[in-house]
């Protein structure tokens, strides 16, 4: 593994430059508390896999697909699993089969974001092999980073101040959909406009 893009990958992911990475990250853990960190690792883990098939096809020039639509659907992906969130009527999250999904689903589409930052790194260097294997475990870090510092506030807000888990869960949700629904619209104006 490459140490150097292991190290850019986690720094990607954890800087407010990727706010909409991250923003995803908090709409995929909100309904969970440190408890559940299991279930929120094969989350994550399904995300990478995602994100690391489309990262790895985008650099090698197989598949391309205009920025504009890209920097679009990322955070439709955010709304759609926000949304989830806010409609779920248990307080526990029951299974991973629907956010399991989303993960891997929408992962594919944050490969995308990610590619031409990571191509710009890579420039015409011949082996990507060691570079996106040490990027995608770094941003895989990063991730479980913002991961465990959501679960922890979850905990702490559900736990110790004594808000209900589903009251929790529909702020969480509800201010990340807020913020990527004014993305939508910025990637609208940037489609067709």
């Amino acid at each position: 593994m490459d140490e150097l893009y292991f190290q850019l990958g986690w720094q990607h992911i954890i800087n407010w430059d990727a706010y909409d990475h991250i923003l995803f990250v908090i709409a995929l853990s909100a309904i969970y508390l440190l408890r559940d960190w299991r279930k929120v690792l094969v989350l994550v883990t399904a995300f990478t896999v995602g994100h690391s098939i489309t990262l790895a096809l985008s650099v090698l020039h197989i598949i391309r697909i205009p920025g504009p639509l890209v920097e679009f659907l990322i955070p439709v992906t955010i709304c759609v699993t926000a949304v989830s969130n806010i409609l779920k009527r248990e307080d526990e999250p029951q299974n991973l089969q629907l956010n399991y999904f989303y993960a891997l689903f929408f992962g594919l589409i944050h490969g995308l974001g990610f590619s031409n930052y990571l191509k710009s790194l890579l420039g015409s260097q011949a082996n990507i092999v060691q570079p996106l294997l040490g990027f995608n475990l770094g941003l895989e870090f990063g991730q479980i980073i913002i991961v465990m510092s959501i679960l922890l506030v979850s905990t702490t807000i559900v736990k110790i101040s004594h808000v209900k888990r589903r009251d929790w869960n529909m702020f969480l949700s509800s201010a990340t959909f807020g913020v990527a629904f004014l993305m939508v619209i910025q990637g609208v104006r940037s489609l067709f406009f």
